[in-house]
């Protein structure tokens, strides 16, 4: 089930943007299940209310008694902590106490959301485990856009070669690189 987008959605910001996923793992009571949809539907219409709104959703349980997955995000931090922090968001949680009850919560934000794979509500690896990773990804990529790219932009004006060196790099790590390689790496990333 996916709640409708509301009609002020901003686009999704890319990642390193100061955004933030909050990913609510709830238990919901057999045969409610009906009323849970109903109340993912109106905590996300209420929340899409808040400045810095960037949108929800809710995965439902592969199989009948595990758990469902709210997600929902928020432009930053600060933005997020006043809805968690809202009178509203607590009036609709107190609705739901009769069906449902949250069994964790993760929030990422940054290189976390490099290290999501589909499917998977896990919390992110550990930081040290994601910065060698992304080191032994940047780390060739930079190399062979410096052999390639640094002879054909030495003229340029020094503020635009970098401009260009990101403008490639962060496009090429985002949707190449990192969903290949945390795919190769979750043994180690997530062990069991």
């Amino acid at each position: 089930m996916r709640p409708p987008r509301p009609p002020n959605h901003e686009p999704a910001p890319s990642p390193g943007d100061g955004s933030v996923t909050v990913t609510v793992a709830r238990k919901v009571a057999p045969g409610r299940e009906p009323d849970f949809e109903e109340w993912v539907h109106g905590i996300v219409e209420a929340a899409s209310r808040f400045p810095g709104f960037l949108g929800a959703g809710a995965l439902r349980p592969p199989e009948a008694g595990r758990d469902w997955h709210v997600v929902y995000r928020f432009s930053d931090a600060e933005t997020q902590r006043n809805w968690e922090t809202s009178a509203e968001r607590a009036t609709w949680l107190a609705r739901a106490d009769d069906f449902v009850r949250e069994t964790g919560t993760t929030h990422v934000s940054g290189l976390e959301t490099w290290f999501a794979l589909p499917g998977r509500t896990a919390p992110a690896p550990p930081k040290w485990k994601m910065a060698i990773v992304t080191f032994a990804a940047i780390y060739p990529l930079a190399l062979l856009i410096n052999v390639v790219l640094v002879p054909r932009t030495a003229g340029w004006p020094l503020l635009l070669r970098p401009l260009v060196l990101a403008g490639i790099l962060v496009p090429v790590m985002t949707w190449i690189v990192m969903p290949r390689l945390t795919r190769l790496l979750r043994r180690w990333l997530y062990p069991r």
